[in-house]
């Protein structure tokens, strides 16, 4: 019964937190370049997600999908990694084209070394990262950000992959989907 009950509670709660998150939104999704100090070129996907629900849309919700298959892996023997992650930003100055933003993400990186020679090899991790930048809304339904960020974990090559490198730069550029 007391699972039922907060059952329709959360329910109850999240008709009418909806109704006001779903008033004023906006959904980014595009291009996701990155680069890894002294490593590789990683591209990808993403999108952002805001809404005024949101602390004016100074708060933004964000899912990324990077990989070397589409960068330096493509057509070399370069080392196979995927980064997925998702996070929040906090949006300095939300009302103007030019924002500073800063957060926090999470996710899971991957590197897939591809010979049995390696597989005694760690190649996978968990992803908690920092990154700040700065973003700019053009008049057009596009925007570009870029920004740094630092991976609080990464490789030592005996439990942590080696090619998971703490400084890495991002180049984004999206469009405006709603």
């Amino acid at each position: 019964m007391r699972k039922l009950i907060l059952l329709f509670t959360l329910l109850l709660s999240f008709h009418f937190v909806s109704a006001q998150f779903l008033a004023n939104y906006e959904i980014n999704g595009g291009v996701v370049m990155q680069k890894t100090q002294k490593l590789y070129s990683e591209n990808g996907i993403g999108a952002d997600f805001t809404s005024d629900f949101l602390l004016n849309k100074k708060i933004h919700l964000k899912l990324n999908y990077v990989t070397s298959r589409l960068g330096s892996a493509l057509g070399t023997n370069a080392i196979k990694q995927d980064n997925l992650t998702i996070g929040a930003d906090w949006h300095f100055f939300p009302t103007k084209p030019l924002q500073i933003f800063t957060g926090l993400n999470t996710g899971y990186f991957y590197a897939d070394y591809e010979e049995d020679m390696f597989k005694q090899l760690p190649h996978s991790s968990v992803l908690m990262r920092f990154e700040s930048g700065l973003s700019y809304k053009f008049n057009n339904p596009f925007s570009a950000s870029l920004s740094f960020g630092y991976n609080f974990v990464n490789g030592n090559g005996v439990s942590k992959p080696g090619t998971l490198f703490p400084v890495f730069y991002q180049l984004k550029i999206f469009y405006r989907i709603k």
